[in-house]
């Protein structure tokens, strides 16, 4: 029987799960990533969670496959780690360093693309073959799910959907473009606009829980209902999200579009006017291929889950 190892490498922590055949977890774990002392720092420790969680769920070494996701930009094919600014690393055999650790092969991608694999293969889009994870985090990334394979793009550098442009000339970006998906709908640009809402407006409501300085991606949904500023950061950015999720139903045509991330936790109050919008904005109308919008399912699991679905040699 094979069993699957999937790890989430994050800029603080690894996160290390076990999973049999099935999917079962049997085993969940996680450390410090350590990378600021090197790839080669972290490649040990990530090996001895590997160990430790083997250990743990009592599984032999050479009954497992690993999988990784990784941020940054990934080189799956040959299991190099191009550039990552999270670990600080460029150019790291990252693949080739954990397999002379550990003894087994190691597949690797970017960690979105591992969160959207995760959901696909045992979270919301577990049903369908054709689905999309969007996150709404720091910044706003996801992955492709085409035809139950992960979609990388060329030399696997695509998929980065939160660097297309929803607002010609409009807010710069992280990435040094203007009117990014990233710039308008990340949970970033939702505080910042509902503090610049806060600033203008004194007398809002939202001032009687929140400074400017405390107000985050909750807060102008907590006050949705009962103030006018609340309603329209949330309504601002309920519309940019739609544009954009609009443009990748228009152009991937999945049948589900799940959306994870801090700001995904607002559940229906989030994906009901969006679904309300996206159908207007659906080529064709919802008759033919409607497109499910959804709240992701296993959270902050998510990576690992993936992870360890990459190195399973199935279709989803």
């Amino acid at each position: 029987m094979e069993y699957y190892v999937g790890i989430d490498i994050g800029g603080m922590t690894v996160k290390g799960i076990v999973l049999d055949s099935k999917g079962t977890a049997l085993c969940e774990d996680s450390a410090v990533t350590g990378s600021e002392r090197g790839g080669d720092f972290m490649c040990d420790i990530i090996a001895e969670l590997v160990n430790s969680m083997l250990s743990k769920c009592g599984v032999k070494k050479e009954d497992i496959l690993i999988g990784v996701g990784c941020p940054g930009v990934i080189d799956s094919e040959h299991g190099v780690l191009v550039f990552s600014g999270n670990l600080s690393l460029r150019d790291y055999p990252l693949a080739a360093k954990l397999e002379e650790r550990i003894g087994v092969p190691v597949k690797i991608t970017n960690d979105a693309n591992a969160a959207a694999l995760g959901e696909a293969k045992f979270g919301a889009g577990k049903d369908y073959k054709n689905s999309i994870l969007v996150t709404l985090g720091t910044g706003v990334g996801g992955g492709i799910i085409i035809d139950g394979k992960l979609f990388e793009g060329y030399k696997s550098a695509g998929a980065e959907i939160g660097h297309m442009v929803i607002e010609r000339h409009g807010d710069v970006c992280t990435c040094g473009r203007r009117g990014c998906f990233e710039a308008y709908c990340s949970a970033t640009a939702l505080v910042r606009r509902t503090r610049r809402q806060m600033e203008d407006n004194p007398r809002s409501a939202m001032w009687t829980k929140y400074t400017s300085e405390t107000a985050n991606g909750k807060t102008a949904f907590d006050f949705y209902h009962d103030d006018i500023d609340a309603k329209e950061v949330v309504d601002w950015y309920i519309k940019y999200l739609a544009c954009g999720i609009a443009n990748l139903a228009n152009i991937f045509r999945p049948e589900i579009i799940m959306i994870g991330g801090g700001v995904s936790e607002q559940g229906d109050n989030l994906t009901v006017p969006l679904q309300t919008y996206v159908d207007k904005e659906l080529f064709g109308g919802t008759q033919y291929a409607p497109v499910k919008i959804v709240k992701a399912s296993l959270g902050s699991k998510a990576g690992a889950y993936g992870a360890a679905a990459l190195a399973m040699k199935v279709d989803l």
